[in-house]
């Protein structure tokens, strides 16, 4: 019998958080930053183009850098919480996250800004996993464990929120240095704050102390997951070139060679870093299938809405971003519901949530002429597409993890987080990129076809989510382990 890689945790080092709830509170600080920083710059964009002398290659870096760090180091961030601890690498990520959010405040020159935002992007994936991971493993009640898990979907929606809100205020604003200074400078005394907090109330979890961390397994998974995520990233802002088509083939073997190199590692009762035995959980990979087209609509609607509000109908951006009020709105009323009443209707009530996103998607395709002389019809219609996110997004991610054993929390957590964001950069790149072909600057008709078209796409994969959604058991697993069953 080979000896389990996740049989050396050290269960001395685990602490009940004496207060879970308050727990909760210091840790929802990870998904709050991490996803308001991927918004709030989206409203910064033209001030950067125009203090910094920045190309659109640049600027599409400026927001790619981030989501490079971020995704690439996300399954690695959430494989060393394990190793190595999880309050340590929060609190660790945390502070660097403020660091590197203060150097981009003052970065000089749109070089060293793409280069902070890049370690931005890593620093927040040392942190996020630990979130998902100390919610898994500090609520064992399924009831509180389904509510704690709620409030992280409930922070994903409002950062998007916002980052929306929050960017066009700031931007147009002038406190001693540029509006879009701000829009980083703002995490410091949150990341002040919250560090404190998790000094004072976060107890360390069990650690894996009996063998070394797996760096081959890094080095491969980074570098696969770069050479996928950057030509996604500014291929279409530079044409899909060959070396863009070339490094992406090159990534896809990459990702091959590492899951190879993982299984063989893990038969070896080595300590892999990606723990493939995951992927044995049904309602894991149907909640990861959901999770992708899900993120893929979320994430291109609200640049897509973005774009079209500011662009097309020459709405003001702290205008544009007091309209996604109503959409926050309508989210937040309907995330209480989803927390209360998924035990009750389980899957039904995430394909709910879906129909009221796909009818106030179909509404904006059919009305979006009459957009340009009001926006009211606009701000009923993003209600009610609030409503529908509300109810899918703060239960989606207890759906994915529900009945997996506690052992392979983080590394679930750092999958999760990184098809999240894997499914963000295609839906921004795939969506948005037949959005932009379609967009003609100066012909007002163009703006109304892209926008229909790229919702059209969008109500494509809410139908698919819808589907994936249906395969899911009706009844929950049994609950999660705190160890690893032996390897036969």
């Amino acid at each position: 019998m080979k000896q389990n890689p996740h049989s050396f945790i050290d269960r001395r080092t685990s602490v009940a958080p004496a207060h879970p709830w308050g727990l909760l509170l210091v840790i929802l600080t990870a998904p709050l930053l991490s996803v308001l920083d991927v918004f709030i710059v989206n409203m910064a964009i033209p001030a950067i183009r125009s203090d910094l002398g920045a190309t659109g290659a640049d600027l599409e870096l400026v927001i790619a850098g981030y989501l490079l760090g971020f995704s690439s180091f996300l399954i690695t961030g959430g494989r060393a919480g394990d190793q190595y601890g999880r309050r340590r690498l929060f609190i660790l990520g945390l502070a660097l996250f403020t660091l590197t959010s203060c150097l981009c405040g003052v970065a000089p020159s749109i070089g060293q800004l793409i280069g902070y935002r890049f370690l931005q992007g890593v620093s927040a994936a040392a942190m996020l996993p630990q979130t998902i991971a100390l919610i898994q493993v500090s609520f064992a009640e399924s009831e509180a464990r389904n509510r704690a898990f709620g409030y992280y979907g409930i922070t994903l929606g409002l950062a998007s929120m916002l980052g929306q809100l929050l960017g066009g205020y700031l931007v147009s604003t002038e406190w001693g240095v540029a509006g879009w200074r701000l829009t980083f400078l703002v995490n410091l005394p949150i990341g002040l704050v919250a560090i404190g907090a998790a000094l004072r109330l976060l107890p360390e979890t069990a650690r894996n102390q009996g063998q070394r961390f797996d760096v081959g397994g890094v080095v491969l998974l980074t570098t696969g997951l770069g050479a996928l995520l950057y030509p996604l990233s500014v291929g279409r802002e530079l044409g899909w070139p060959t070396w863009s088509l070339g490094m992406m083939l090159v990534g896809v073997g990459l990702m091959s060679w590492f899951w190879r190199q993982q299984g063989a590692l893990r038969r070896q009762g080595g300590n892999p870093l990606l723990d493939v035995g995951l992927f044995r959980y049904p309602s894991f990979n149907l909640g990861l299938g959901t999770l992708v087209f899900f993120f893929s609509v979320h994430n291109s609607f609200l640049l897509i809405s973005t774009v079209y509000l500011q662009s097309g109908l020459a709405v003001k951006a702290q205008a544009a971003g007091t309209t996604f009020v109503f959409f926050g709105g309508g989210f937040l009323l309907s995330s209480y519901l989803s927390i209360r009443y998924i035990a009750r209707f389980g899957r039904r009530l995430l394909q709910f949530g879906l129909l009221l996103m796909l009818l106030a998607l179909a509404g904006q395709v059919a009305w979006a002429p009459t957009f340009a002389a009001s926006l009211t019809g606009l701000k009923g219609l993003l209600l009610l597409y609030g409503l529908g996110s509300g109810l899918v997004m703060p239960s989606l991610l207890n759906v994915a993890l529900r009945g997996l054993p506690g052992y392979l929390a983080g590394g679930a957590a750092g999958v999760y987080a990184t098809f999240q964001q894997v499914a963000s950069a295609l839906g921004v790149t795939m969506i948005g990129g037949v959005f932009f072909s379609l967009w003609h600057a100066g012909q007002a008709a163009s703006y109304v076809r892209a926008f229909r078209y790229g919702l059209a796409l969008d109500m494509g994969c809410l139908l698919l989510a819808a589907l994936l959604l249906e395969q899911l058991p009706e009844t929950e697993p049994a609950a999660p382990q705190t160890a690893a069953p032996a390897l036969e």
